[in-house]
């Protein structure tokens, strides 16, 4: 295995994407050339040991800065990000397991992050416009689309099912007293032992833009372990998922939902059917599904900003 697929096993791993956890591979790959391999995890650790020792903006900027890029990638140089001592100690075993191996070549390491840091910027995320003189659904429903026009523009890419199933589960965030589970869009209920994508209670609640006969046998297995099947589903697949319920004697037993209605129309009642409580629930839920993404997934482009 060459060195750049190393690196992306170890990336795609452990989830080393975004923004703090770029600042600590910079950092630290500087810290091993600077300080020869084997590297020790406590000596790079402040007095307090809760920060990186030399993590910081400044540091980080300069690296960039000897790359050609000036955009500031995180104004705290992940000083301060959550596990970020985390990531350096992960990150420190991985070099010290390429070590054992040979001699580490910094430099095209180095050239990988700053890659990495490339397709950051580039990952432009969705743009959120709460327009109080549209509905709910159509607000939802232009996120979607923005959703769908990128997926078309990636081919392999679930994008939609990926945007889909974190808005659920952000609102869900928002309803229940305590959070729910979250995983990447990418874990198959059956790898992670899942009964659905979410779990309430007895409730299974499935997240699909194209229900199948697959999923609907899933169903038969939650109503056999005494869970109340939910699918949550584009309004095409709606149609779709209610047809194969049908086929399978399953219709009176599970319910389907559009996923546009089911999410506006929570946001209805959370906000107490007020305009600006709309909007604060609705602004309340694209940050829940922002630190979902920064928690399960490696793509920051799948963010969303909320327009001003």
């Amino acid at each position: 295995m060459s060195l750049e697929e190393k690196l992306m096993e170890f990336a795609h791993k452990n989830r080393m994407r975004g923004k703090g956890p770029l600042c600590v591979a910079l950092v630290v790959s500087r810290h091993g050339k600077k300080l020869g391999m084997p590297l020790d995890p406590e000596s790079l650790l402040t007095d307090g040991g809760g920060q990186v020792m030399g993590l910081g903006k400044s540091a980080v900027q300069s690296i960039l800065k000897e790359h050609g890029i000036d955009r500031v990638l995180a104004e705290e140089g992940g000083r301060t990000s959550r596990g970020s001592v985390g990531n350096m100690r992960k990150y420190v075993a991985f070099l010290n397991g390429l070590h054992a191996s040979g001699p580490i070549n910094f430099d095209q390491m180095e050239d990988w992050w700053i890659e990495r840091v490339r397709e950051f910027f580039s990952g432009k995320p969705f743009v959120f416009r709460f327009d109080a003189s549209k509905s709910l659904r159509a607000v939802i429903r232009d996120l979607l689309f923005q959703a769908e026009k990128r997926q078309a523009q990636s081919h392999g890419s679930t994008v939609v099912g990926t945007m889909l199933q974190h808005l659920v589960g952000a609102k869900l965030n928002l309803l229940l007293d305590s959070p729910l589970r979250h995983h990447g869009a990418n874990v198959a209920d059956n790898v992670s032992g899942r009964e659905g994508d979410f779990i309430v209670e007895d409730v299974a609640i499935h997240v699909t833009t194209s229900p199948s006969e697959a999923l609907i046998r899933k169903c038969r297995r939650n109503l056999d372990n005494g869970m109340k099947p939910v699918i949550i589903t584009t309004d095409r697949g709606a149609v779709l998922a209610e047809g194969l319920a049908e086929q399978a004697g399953m219709a009176d037993r599970l319910d389907v939902f559009e996923a546009e209605q089911f999410i506006a129309g929570n946001l209805y009642e959370i906000g107490k059917f007020a305009q600006i409580g709309r909007r604060n629930t609705a602004e309340q839920l694209i940050a829940e599904y922002n630190a979902i993404v920064d928690e399960c997934e490696t793509d920051p482009g799948l963010r969303i900003d909320v327009a001003q």
